[in-house]
């Protein structure tokens, strides 16, 4: 087994946005590593979300609170005193943050501002993950893949507010972290995740599994969009990764942005995720309805993870196809009667056999 994964034994881990998708496969993954894991988030939104799933709640120290309360985020990563820090709370959702941009903008910046403070005045802190998004660089559209060093900025409140996240943190590094001794940082963009559990409203996963569970038609509102599609575990892998090359020694590393996508085969439509998802329930039709007055969405964002695969020896682990099969088959499973917590369980643990 590789020893990035022995690392967080023992270890306290603070993640916020634990009850969302991401943040509870990483709980979850840190947990069956042995580490003492610390979630701070607002309780999940949505029925048969992956946190509620996998009966985390009574595994972690798990904390019900909204990250841009300073005073409360504050106070309790003094408590957790936390070796390892992985930000991934935020206001996630394009279309959401058209119909609630102040919302966006609050979460996404000064929520960010306010977990950056708090551990500005927390000594324990050795290492911290700051997740942002891809759709943190300006989109020109192009076709090769987005620099760690590309145009920054957003046509929607989300990007934009993901662009100003990934400033707030190059601000409090060089203010606060440069110097900082026996700690290191850095932000991280990951491409359109996907896997088993995802219960989120307004995302094409989901939409296909609900109407995989009702016998209904799914309908695509964009379906030539290519996105880099990659599964949950290959970017929480790269930021494990990543957190463990800051703990030993950030050096040259420190206070960077890193791209963790999938490889350039994964940049695939709308349309192919949904037909290679749907091959597991013939009973699901595909509609196309392309909405004239719809939000602008981007049609095509691909990531360049040159530099993660050099500097850090990361690569990702999956292809599309086993992207799409490993998320369709946790779905099925459970369908089928498998508790959520095994299925996870053993997803992860034959993760962590195949990049050992």
């Amino acid at each position: 087994m590789s020893a990035v994964f022995d690392l967080f034994q023992g270890k306290s881990v603070f993640i916020t946005g634990h009850t969302g998708f991401k943040g509870s496969w990483l709980a979850f993954w840190m947990k069956q590593l042995g580490a003492n894991v610390t979630g701070y988030a607002l309780a999940p939104d949505h029925e048969n979300a992956l946190f509620d799933a996998l009966q985390l709640e009574g595994d972690i120290n798990h904390i019900v609170a909204d990250i841009r309360d300073a005073q409360r985020l504050e106070e309790e990563m003094q408590k957790a005193k936390p070796d390892f820090v992985f930000h991934l709370a935020a206001q996630a959702l394009i279309r959401k943050s058209y119909a609630e941009p102040l919302l966006t903008f609050d979460t996404n910046v000064m929520g960010s501002a306010n977990l950056l403070n708090a551990i500005r005045t927390c000594p324990s802190a050795r290492a911290l993950v700051y997740i942002t998004s891809d759709k943190c660089y300006f989109n020109k559209e192009l076709n090769r893949g987005y620099h760690e060093d590309d145009l920054l900025g957003g046509s929607d409140p989300y990007s934009g507010s993901k662009a100003c996240a990934e400033l707030v943190f190059q601000s409090y590094y060089l203010s606060y972290f440069k110097d900082r001794e026996n700690f290191g940082c850095a932000s991280t963009r990951a491409g359109n995740v996907i896997g088993g559990g995802d219960r989120s409203h307004d995302r094409i996963v989901p939409d296909i599994i609900r109407a995989a569970e009702r016998g209904e038609a799914v309908t695509l509102r964009h379906p030539d969009a290519t996105r880099p599609w990659q599964h949950v575990l290959d970017p929480l892998y790269g930021y494990m990764v990543l957190a463990a090359r800051l703990y030993d020694g950030p050096d040259e590393i420190n206070g960077q942005g890193w791209n963790f996508g999938p490889p350039d085969s994964s940049m695939r439509t709308v349309l192919d995720l949904t037909q290679g998802l749907t091959k597991m329930w013939e009973s699901v039709e595909i509609n196309i309805d392309r909405p004239e007055d719809a939000p602008h969405e981007a049609t095509l964002l691909h990531l360049s993870i040159e530099k993660a695969k050099g500097a850090l020896g990361w690569s990702p682990h999956y292809e599309f196809d086993q992207a799409v099969e490993k998320t369709g088959a946790w779905y099925k499973a459970v369908m089928d009667g498998k508790a959520p917590k095994d299925m996870t369980a053993a997803q992860i643990q034959d993760y962590m056999d195949g990049v050992s």
